[in-house]
């Protein structure tokens, strides 16, 4: 079987919010050095939310420069405004980056027939390969299988999506609707414990955070299903499912992944944009009690 496990990069800043490129730098060897199938730029856990479009493409130019040839990339182009996902896409793929990710439109929940909307005119507006974002615990709407394969049967360029949801069910779901027509449309699911459940469906994988703490690991389970080696799959899945844990220490999760890439030796600043906080002494402990556990420390 074929499997994926990209990592959704955080992305580092200087203490006055401004971007840290060479902190970056350090991420990206860290993670391709690691073993990781890709990387996911300006995804949810690299703070796209809080960047602006200037930000977002000196992202792009450092993923360009940096980065191309030795890994795959996705560009995450997610703007409220469509005219600017369409601007970062083209931006993007004018560097030589093909593979963007959109997050369907948030704040208002949207029917299916305006999310397709949305999604007809970034797709008609940019030659880059598309692969859709569904997050409904953020956007409060669902991008539904039925959605998703009239895309991809409108769209040359819609080459896949990234399922962001805990049940594996949604996945299957995209899965059984869209695959049978357009075998190499890729579906990865956004929680990392769901690998072995999305592979064994026919998904390509997962695009999970974890990974930027431990993509070695990922890296690692990723090999063992290739291989067909059950018990180091299921060895794996064990580990994996106890380092979820990590992501209940504090909401955003991402406060809690660049202090445990730092504390685990990694030379970055942990800053996150307003209004995410540090974590406070409760939480430090729990993230050292919770590596140590995890045999990381």
């Amino acid at each position: 079987m074929k499997a994926q496990f990209l990592t959704p990069v955080v992305t580092i800043f200087k203490k006055d919010g401004t971007l840290d490129l060479e902190g970056n730098k350090k991420v990206y060897d860290h993670l391709i050095q690691g073993g990781v199938s890709g990387l996911v730029i300006m995804g949810s856990t690299g703070e796209f939310f809080s960047m602006t479009m200037e930000a977002q493409m000196q992202l792009i130019d450092l993923a360009a420069d940096y980065v191309k040839g030795r890994t795959r990339i996705f560009i995450g182009i997610s703007r409220m405004i469509a005219d600017e996902a369409i601007e970062l896409a083209n931006y993007a793929y004018g560097k030589g980056l093909r593979e963007v990710m959109v997050v369907s439109p948030y704040y208002f929940k949207f029917s299916q027939e305006a999310l397709e909307a949305f999604f007809d005119l970034v797709a008609n507006s940019t030659p880059a390969d598309i692969f859709l974002y569904n997050f409904p615990e953020r956007t409060v709407h669902d991008i539904s299988p039925d959605l998703v394969l009239r895309l991809a049967r409108k769209h040359k360029n819609i080459k896949g999506v990234k399922d962001t949801v805990t049940q594996m069910s949604h996945t299957s779901a995209i899965i059984r609707t869209v695959t049978p027509e357009f075998p190499d449309f890729e579906v990865f699911s956004g929680y990392d414990d769901n690998l072995v459940h999305n592979v064994m469906s026919g998904g390509a994988g997962v695009i999970g955070g974890l990974s930027n703490l431990i993509p070695e690991k990922c890296a690692e389970w990723v090999k063992a299903v290739e291989r067909n080696d059950a018990f180091r799959m299921a060895e794996m899945q064990k580990y994996i499912d106890r380092a979820m844990a990590l992501y209940e220490v504090a909401h955003p999760f991402i406060p809690t992944v660049k202090r445990a890439m730092r504390i685990a030796g990694l030379e970055i600043s942990d800053t996150c944009c307003a209004p995410m906080l540090p974590l406070n002494d409760a939480q430090e402990q729990q993230l050292h009690d919770l590596m140590k556990s995890l045999g990381i420390l």
